[in-house]
């Protein structure tokens, strides 16, 4: 007997909720992606804003003390209150404030004048102001009979002062006058009884782990006007100087095919944006020539906190991608994963990098599409590749993250009802418990495929002070399989032992290889009356090593192109571009 087979197809509801549920999926990583690199791209902006002030600064120290002062204020000068200044393609505004003091006290024994320089950026979304002050002092000095003196400011990358900083001064007209010393708790070390000299000084600051500032001549290396002259010594007079160094960093770069698999050997140059001269800029780190090696991988330590651009220069392989995107910010202290996704080179390429005008961030999601009048058109999406929360009112109980608005657990201690889309902590009898610590598990994410793991974020940026250093922390764990009932939580170095208390730190390499992910809140307070909040929590990874933003077009013929960039919720793009000879990328930025 013959049995016709039945075959059953998917119903058209059935197709709908599919749709949308992979709808809703989207937007929410689109969301956390966006999220996590508008963090990224404030640290960024945050480093450009310190190293204007101390610019700033030193072009303020280097001119005649008469002149210190504002064009409209007290004391009288020819500075400006505010001007905007732009830098790495962003634009600060920045404010000074002067102001005449006694040091009586002071062992210069001189009146000076206080100098604040408050840098401020209006198109940055979460930007802490930098502030940077100082002193400027006047001539005849009371307290040095021979020569002069110089007083030397050694500051942080976030313009705080650093003591005990090594200082050298040597003269460059003879090496019988040199003096070595270190900053005090201010930052600051003064140094009397100097013999005169027109940029005879120059100076050298350092610490151990940290990186090292010096002065330079004009001419040298080919500076026409160096960032910081060597010092100029007058009779009678003082001269300051300041100069940034910080902890030392390290960068760990790999190359991938976007399959994931290692890639030997592939070149690229580093430059930073940091500057020891202008008129023309000569970079303090213009770094050539680095290979990824055998291994596929490149592990430079010893590296000073920067803003760097990184540039395939292989002969082999084209960068389709760079993840996290080029420039990118090196923090002190810190510890950077840079992925370049690669393929075989062809003749001539275009890598296409689309970002957000306002916010500088990568777009996941645009549709690129390049084309010519010979018959040539060609179309890639950009990828995706964050996850985030950003509230927690649902409350606990949620094993996978589903709702976005809900967790696993807590230790009762914290508070995600009373301010909505905010962690704080619960409050008892009007008060804060300054003993305990409160803890929430997030729920587990779903990266949705093998993935290494970068940054981990959250906002605020800062806490109130009278909660404390390091109030609200995290830490982090990974696992292959989303039913493991073990979650073993680890800090940036990699251990349990450590957290995560500034937020953009990357996340360690033993967490990836991983599809799923967790983290672990913990806040503090040291007032009863005031509470640390998190109102945002964010990961970085990638999955398929696609990077976000970004595409590659190869194989093409050397002419003219129309370029079109189209995002919904976006003005669409749409400009010329010549392909020559080789790799060559173009970053686009698209407005509301």
């Amino acid at each position: 007997m013959n049995r016709k087979s039945e075959k059953r197809g998917f119903s058209l509801i059935e197709v709908l909720v599919g749709t949308a549920i992979f709808l809703i999926v989207a937007i929410a990583a689109y969301s956390a992606f966006t999220s996590l690199l508008q963090l990224a791209n404030g640290a960024q902006s945050r480093t450009l804003a310190v190293e204007l002030a101390d610019e700033q600064f030193e072009i303020i120290r280097n001119m005649p003390y008469v002149s210190v002062g504002l064009s409209n204020g007290i004391p009288l000068g020819i500075l400006p209150q505010t001007q905007t200044l732009t830098r790495g393609g962003v634009t600060f505004t920045v404010g000074l404030t002067v102001r005449n003091i006694n040091l009586a006290s002071s062992s210069l024994q001189a009146s000076d004048k206080l100098v604040e320089i408050n840098v401020t950026c209006p198109n940055c979304k979460d930007f802490q102001p930098v502030t940077l002050t100082g002193q400027v002092s006047p001539a005849n000095l009371q307290s040095a009979s021979l020569g002069g003196a110089l007083v030397v400011q050694a500051l942080n990358g976030s313009g705080q002062p650093v003591e005990d900083a090594s200082v050298t001064i040597q003269s460059l007209a003879t090496s019988s006058v040199r003096d070595s010393d270190v900053t005090n708790v201010t930052g600051i070390l003064n140094v009397i009884g100097v013999p005169v000299g027109t940029n005879m000084y120059r100076i050298t600051v350092t610490k151990a782990g940290y990186s090292t500032a010096s002065s330079s001549r004009q001419g040298s290396m080919g500076l026409s006007t160096p960032v910081n002259t060597d010092a100029t010594v007058l009779s009678q007079q003082v001269t300051t100087t300041s100069f940034a160094i910080d902890q030392l960093s390290s960068l760990h770069v790999t190359s991938v095919t976007p399959l994931c698999a290692a890639v030997p050997n592939v070149h690229f140059s580093l430059v930073g944006a940091k500057l020891i001269g202008t008129s023309p800029s000569v970079t303090k780190y213009p770094m050539t020539n680095f290979t990824t090696g055998a291994g596929a991988q490149l592990d430079l330590n010893n590296m000073e906190w920067d803003t760097y651009s990184l540039t395939p220069t292989d002969s082999a392989y084209d960068v389709e991608g760079i993840n996290p995107y080029s420039p990118f910010t090196l923090n002190p202290n810190n510890s950077q994963n840079v992925q370049l996704v690669v393929v075989p080179k062809s003749s001539n390429s275009l890598m296409v990098s689309v970002a957000d005008r306002g916010s500088k961030l990568p777009i996941s999601g645009a549709t690129i599409t390049l084309s010519n009048g010979g018959g040539y058109s060609q179309s890639y999406v950009t990828g995706q590749g964050y996850l985030a929360q950003t509230d927690w009112s649902g409350g606990s109980g949620q094993a996978m993250f589903g709702n976005a608005n809900q967790y696993s657990t807590s230790n009762g201690l914290v508070d995600t009802s009373t301010s909505t889309g905010n962690i704080v902590m619960k409050q008892a009898f009007g008060l804060y418990n300054t003993a305990a610590t409160a803890t929430l598990e997030s729920s587990t994410f779903d990266t949705g495929t093998t993935s290494n793991f970068y940054t981990f974020s959250w906002t605020p940026l800062s806490q109130p002070v009278l909660t404390g250093l390091s109030s609200v922390k995290f830490q982090f764990a990974t696992n292959p399989t989303s039913t493991s009932t073990t979650w073993t939580y680890l800090g940036p170095d990699g251990t349990p032992n450590s957290y995560f208390t500034v937020p953009g730190s990357a996340i360690n390499s033993l967490s990836n290889g991983n599809e799923f992910a967790r983290y672990l809140a913990y806040l503090t307070t040291n007032t009863a009356t005031v509470t640390p909040m998190v109102s945002n929590v964010s990961f970085a990874y990638t999955s398929n090593c696609i990077p976000p933003g970004q595409a590659i077009f190869q194989g093409l013929s050397a002419g003219s192109y129309t370029l079109t960039v189209s995002k919904m919720g976006y003005t669409s793009y749409s400009g010329s571009v010549t392909i020559v000879n080789g790799w060559q990328q173009q970053t686009i930025s698209l407005g509301p």
